[in-house]
């Protein structure tokens, strides 16, 4: 909850939404769970208010943001999900991606690359979508009976919130749109084309809408009454958070990945060095719209998490913090945490995780210290491809997400860039995004997004400490672990036939005719 005069936060509540993991490559989540971590943090926040003594009456307007591309169906008569959501980083679709590719000419990642702004990948939400329809019997039956609903965490929270099954609104807005592989970000419409090209029936669709207007009114719990005003994907919402209005304002949100998002203007811009053209916002019906160009990386705070939880070489995430500053050097290990494959700028899906540059002398305060230095050389590739497409150096990085309260990770980005990193007082910038589009919207209008109004946010500053050589040496060896780690997966898997001697025919031939040489000798001894 925050101030609109002030940007203020004044209270806050959170929950650790449980990530399933039924198969190798496969993420998921519970889309009930996600809703009830909602309804919770509204509840608890308007608690921790009261004790505050404000009056929660004073909450005018409610903004969404959510992780973009995972995807949800669910049922609109029971209001009740059909499948578990596919996580943005699911890699389940690779085999449908491939049976796509083979329908482009020349199998061309890129062919929507200027409708959609995104190549052929699993990341995005059609080929996740279209696996459901191939694989889920209940989904297809739902789609057959039109009880479907398809829509990216924004919508199934906005339909939950505004009645659900009792008039909920289907909706989303043009950030999620833009994720999804089926809407073109120059008509801002679904394209029938691109349904067509997935084979995804277009009624099950949400509409879509600018990130800020009345979407709808809460119809349960504390804020009964309050408007749904805003809605941002995350890395939108972060941007708008960081007040980065102006062309060539440029933020990094270190979460679950990474993402890094120039600010292109009312002008789309496409990469020549694998970044995606996205929708950076629309704040309001009639107001235009804004592109952005993005750096994705799929795994940033996630590999401090596989630490604790996979290698246990940590009780807490604060811990590994604590480690990298014991070494202050990885000591020529190198960490490419390539656990779904690589995204920005490589788009590579037979990536997998290596950690190279292992000696005797090699400890778990030494692979923190990697873990670590790996955000930040995934993010100088990003940065160094947007300062080739946007052809204007940045002089400094804006950021923010949960990694950035690390002031290790910080300092070390700051040395890799060989730029100044400034992160907000406040780090719950996406959040604050959401806040600004809702309160901005026409008939709430209670912020103001003129630049003269936007309050002044108070940074922390980390400067470089090393040498340039130094840090060019480091990132080149960085660039020759991530090529190591390419090609390990293919989507064929090994066969499960018959896996006898005999099916190799050399040895086969020779086994057959030493038995038969064999039989003969005793034959004729006989």
């Amino acid at each position: 909850v925050f101030n609109a005069k002030t940007a203020e936060l004044l209270s806050h509540h959170q929950v650790e939404i449980q990530q399933k993991f039924p198969k190798e490559g496969w993420v998921e989540q519970d889309p009930k769970e996600i809703l009830k971590s909602v309804h919770e943090c509204v509840e608890r926040t308007c608690e921790k208010l009261q004790q505050l003594n404000i009056d929660i009456t004073n909450i005018k307007a409610i903004g969404v943001s959510n992780q973009r591309e995972t995807t949800v169906v669910w049922d609109k008569t029971t209001g009740e999900p059909l499948y578990n959501a596919i996580v943005w980083l699911d890699l389940r679709t690779q085999s449908t991606v491939e049976r796509l590719l083979k329908r482009i000419p020349g199998k061309n990642k890129a062919f929507f690359k200027f409708r959609t702004g995104l190549p052929l990948s699993t990341y995005f939400s059609a080929v996740k979508l279209r696996w459901l329809l191939d694989n889920v019997e209940e989904i297809r039956q739902a789609v057959d009976d039109g009880r479907a609903m398809f829509g990216t965490i924004d919508s199934w929270l906005i339909w939950s919130l505004t009645g659900g099954k009792n008039g909920g609104v289907h909706c989303t807005d043009v950030t999620n749109a833009s994720r999804t592989m089926l809407f073109n970000i120059h008509s801002l419409e679904w394209d029938p084309e691109l349904c067509q090209f997935f084979d995804i029936p277009m009624e099950i669709l949400p509409k879509v809408r600018s990130s800020s207007e009345i979407y709808g009114l809460m119809k349960s719990g504390a804020l009964t009454g309050v408007p749904i005003s805003g809605c941002l994907g995350d890395q939108s919402a972060a941007l708008v958070g960081q007040m980065c209005f102006q062309d060539g304002q440029a933020k990094n949100t270190y979460g679950t990945g990474c993402f890094l998002l120039c600010n292109t203007g009312q002008k789309s811009v496409f990469s020549e060095h694998g970044l995606l053209t996205t929708i950076a916002y629309k704040l309001g019906r009639d107001k235009p719209v804004c592109y952005a160009l993005e750096g994705s990386v799929a795994i940033a705070g996630a590999v401090v998490r596989w630490l604790r939880d996979n290698l246990g070489i940590v009780k807490t995430s604060q811990e590994v913090e604590k480690l990298a500053a014991e070494v202050g050097t990885s000591y020529g290990c190198y960490f490419v945490p390539a656990f779904s494959g690589l995204y920005a700028p490589y788009w590579e899906p037979s990536a997998r995780g290596i950690i190279c540059g292992l000696t005797q002398f090699t400890n778990k305060k030494h692979i923190a210290f990697a873990a670590l230095e790996a955000v930040c050389f995934q993010t100088r590739e990003i940065l160094d491809a947007i300062n080739k497409d946007c052809g204007i150096p940045l002089n400094q990085l804006q950021v923010d997400g949960g990694m950035t309260n690390n002031k290790v990770l910080m300092q070390l980005q700051s040395d890799i860039l060989c730029i100044p990193v400034v992160k907000p007082s406040m780090p719950e910038t996406t959040a604050l995004g959401a806040a600004m589009a809702a309160g901005a919207a026409e008939g709430v209008g209670i912020w103001s997004l003129n630049p003269g109004d936007l309050t002044a946010v108070t940074c922390e500053r980390f400067e470089p400490q090393i040498n340039p050589e130094e840090s060019e040496f480091r990132y080149a060896r960085w660039k020759k672990a991530v090529m190591k780690s390419m090609g390990w997966e293919t989507s064929e898997a090994p066969s499960n036939g018959d896996t006898s001697i005999f099916c190799s025919l050399p040895l086969g031939f020779f086994i057959m005719s030493s038995m038969i040489m064999l039989i003969g000798a005793k034959y004729v001894s006989g």
